[in-house]
């Protein structure tokens, strides 16, 4: 069910409040440091990950894309056996852009595929945090696909493990898929003058979003304009000077709401063709050079291994992307890149959690 391709927040008049109420243990304080703990509080897991580890679930402090202080949320999972005090972050793929939408509160978007990677992580012994992403759950919109944004919360979720734990090396891997793939190439380029006193060991990234130029061509018209819908509020969310409904026809204006209620499928059926998305079914130039610079990833260095998977058969994110982010983009890094024949968007983050793991594990031996 996670998708990616274009993506985005939401703004002013579609922000959502904070839905997880008022901090159960910490008070904001305006200076807090990146990943303090704001509030933690038991959260009962669902099917398939109950057994293996206990979780809190957390708003903790982070950055935006301009460094102010913002409230993110997010999960820790902790695992009941073998733990080795080593921390792996788990990066969603979308789930949507409404409050609703969190996967820290809400397990109809917790999606099977998360839940598997998530396991094969519990099950080597490896403390998760898991990030909402800025905007998901907490006050404000969510900069959808803005990949210094979720690169920022991806860091600062490990910080905000370390908080709960004292037990936790400042060590830490990331494993993304979609929108959390693309969001994990940007933690790595921003992990070597972001994450301080941690110590990246590497990244996986499972069908990152990229090629944004072609993806902004391809998607008017197509069945993912829902994905366009959110990447246009998402924009919104870091350049306020964007004005979706500008852009947007009647018809796709009035889709509004949905964005606010409803989550990715709700999403994407509202805005499905015959559905006209945008005026002159063209986003204006200027925008696409906008979107290109917040969502694309490998623009600046990784600062640390990285591994990349992806199906052949992927729909959503097709292959022929990866091949040019990897080849092109990713150039000259120490990038591994592993191709699953027959394999679609989601297929392919269940089938490669044991080499996914392995390849962690050995990086934390390194």
């Amino acid at each position: 069910m996670s998708g990616t391709l274009l993506n985005a927040g939401t703004t002013g008049a579609l922000a959502g409040s904070d839905r997880f109420g008022p901090a159960h243990v910490f008070r904001w304080n305006p200076s807090s440091e990146p990943g303090t703990v704001l509030s933690s509080t038991p959260r009962a897991l669902p099917e398939g990950l109950r057994l293996l580890a206990r979780a809190k679930q957390i708003k903790y402090a982070t950055t935006d894309v301009r460094g102010k202080e913002i409230t993110a949320s997010g999960l820790v999972l902790t695992p009941l056996k073998n733990k080795k005090n080593k921390t792996v972050v788990w990066a969603h793929g979308t789930t949507g852009i409404a409050d609703k939408c969190a996967p820290s509160a809400n397990d109809d978007v917790f999606w099977p595929e998360a839940r598997v990677a998530v396991s094969s992580l519990l099950e080597r012994g490896w403390t998760v945090a898991a990030p909402d992403y800025p905007g998901l759950g907490t006050p404000g919109p969510h900069p959808y696909l803005v990949g210094a944004s979720e690169g920022r919360s991806i860091i600062d979720s490990v910080r905000a493990a370390r908080n709960l734990d004292d037990d936790l090396s400042k060590q830490y891997a990331v494993d993304g898929h979609s929108q959390g793939g693309q969001g994990t190439l940007f933690a790595n380029q921003l992990a070597g003058a972001y994450d301080g006193e941690l110590q990246l060991k590497g990244t996986v990234s499972i069908a990152p979003t990229s090629q944004t130029r072609a993806l902004a061509e391809a998607i008017p018209g197509s069945a993912g304009q829902g994905f366009m819908a959110m990447a246009l509020y998402g924009l919104n969310a870091v350049e306020p000077s964007f004005e979706p409904e500008t852009v947007l026809t009647p018809a796709a204006r009035a889709k509004g709401e949905v964005l606010r209620d409803g989550c990715l499928a709700e999403v994407l059926e509202a805005y499905a063709p015959p559905l006209p998305l945008l005026k002159n079914n063209k986003l204006p130039e200027a925008w696409v050079d906008k979107l290109y610079q917040y969502v694309e990833p490998g623009r600046t260095p990784l600062t640390a291994p990285a591994f990349v998977v992806q199906g052949t058969d992927d729909a959503i994110v097709p292959a022929a992307f990866t091949d040019i982010l990897v080849e092109d983009q990713l150039k000259g890094a120490p990038v591994r890149y592993d191709k699953l024949p027959g394999r679609d968007h989601d297929q392919a983050v269940i089938d490669s959690t044991n080499r996914v793991a392995a390849w962690i594990s050995q990086r934390f031996d390194s």
